[in-house]
C-alpha cells in the first residue's frame, strides 16, 4: 500500500485531513470542530467541511500546514514498566513521549496503550488514519502478552478463560493461551487477545483470583517486539513492516498455540 501523502484534493473532508496529519482521530477532530476550536480561512469549520491544500487551517489559534509528511511514519517502541501512555502527566512522570524523536509537524500518535505497569510492544505512527483503523473493535487485531501469574492454575480455569467470561463490561476471552514454563510465583503463560478493552489481560486473569505480577505485550498484529530493542528503545518500521500493518486487515485467524515463540522466562530485570 502507498504510503506517500500529498496536499489534500479537493472536497476532502477537514476531519480526515487533520487525523492524516497527526492531530488526533477523526471522532476526537470532530468534537474540536463542534467546540469551535478548529477554523478554516479565519471562519469557524462545520462538520463536513472540505478543504484543499489553499485553505487556512488552524486549532486552537495555531496554523495547521495541511501538507501531511512525505510519508507515514510508524515505530516500533520497547515500553519499559513505569512510563505512561498520555502526552502529559500532571504528576510530572515519565511518558512514552519524552523518548520520542521530534517531527516537524504533526504528532506521535500511540496505537493503544499499556498501562504504567505494564512493558512491551507499544506502536506509535504519524498518520491518525492509520492508528484509527488498527485500534478499531471490528478489526480484531490480535494483541499478544507474556505474563507472570501469581495463584493455582488449573487446567479447568485455563478452559474459562478460553471459553469466555464474564467482565463489568461484557463477555471477553483468550483467544490462545500457552504454558510458558517456571513454577510458583514464577510461572509464565502467553495468552491472545483480539480486543483492545483497558486492561483486558490482568482482568480475565482477576476474575479467576489470578493476580498478574508481570505483562509484556510481545506481538500486535503481525509486528512482534524485536529481542534486540532494549528497554526504552524504538527503532523505525521497515517498509514491509509498515505495508503488512497499512492495509486494511482482515478477521484474525485464531490458532491453537502461541505464534511469537518468544520465551517470556527471558526477559526479566
Amino acid at each position: 500500500m502507498p504510503t506517500e501523502r500529498k496536499h489534500p484534493a479537493a472536497g476532502e473532508r477537514l476531519h480526515k485531513v487533520l487525523a492524516q496529519v497527526g492531530l488526533g482521530s477523526r471522532r476526537q477532530i470532530e468534537d474540536w470542530i463542534r467546540a469551535g476550536r478548529v477554523h478554516v480561512n479565519d471562519q469557524p469549520a462545520v462538520l463536513g467541511q472540505s478543504v484543499t491544500g489553499a485553505d487556512r487551517v488552524a486549532v486552537d489559534g495555531q496554523p495547521v500546514t495541511l501538507a501531511a509528511p512525505a510519508k507515514t511514519r510508524l515505530l516500533i517502541y520497547h515500553k519499559p514498566e513505569g512510563e505512561l501512555c498520555t502526552r502529559h502527566d500532571p504528576e510530572g512522570r515519565p511518558t512514552v513521549f519524552d523518548r520520542l524523536p521530534p517531527l516537524p509537524t504533526g504528532r506521535w500518535i500511540s496505537v493503544g496503550r499499556l498501562d504504567i505497569n505494564s512493558s512491551g510492544l507499544l506502536l506509535l505512527t504519524t498518520d491518525g488514519a492509520l492508528a484509527n483503523r488498527l485500534m478499531h473493535p471490528s478489526n480484531h487485531l490480535q494483541r499478544e502478552y507474556a505474563v507472570r501469574v501469581n495463584g493455582d492454575v488449573d487446567a479447568a480455569l485455563l478452559e474459562r478463560l478460553r471459553a469466555g467470561v464474564e467482565l463489568e463490561d461484557g463477555p471477553a476471552r483468550f483467544v490462545i493461551i500457552t504454558d510458558g514454563g517456571g513454577e510458583g510465583r514464577n510461572h509464565w503463560y502467553n495468552v491472545t487477545v483480539d480486543e483492545g478493552r483497558n486492561r483486558l489481560v490482568r482482568r480475565l486473569w482477576a476474575s479467576q483470583d489470578i493476580v498478574v505480577s508481570r505483562l509484556l505485550r510481545v506481538r500486535f498484529g503481525s509486528l512482534q517486539l524485536p529481542r534486540a530493542l532494549g528497554r526504552g528503545q524504538y527503532r523505525e518500521a521497515t517498509a514491509a513492516e509498515l505495508a503488512s500493518v497499512s492495509e486494511r486487515p482482515a478477521p484474525a485467524s485464531r490458532p491453537a498455540r502461541s505464534s511469537s515463540g518468544l520465551k517470556p522466562t527471558r526477559r526479566r530485570g
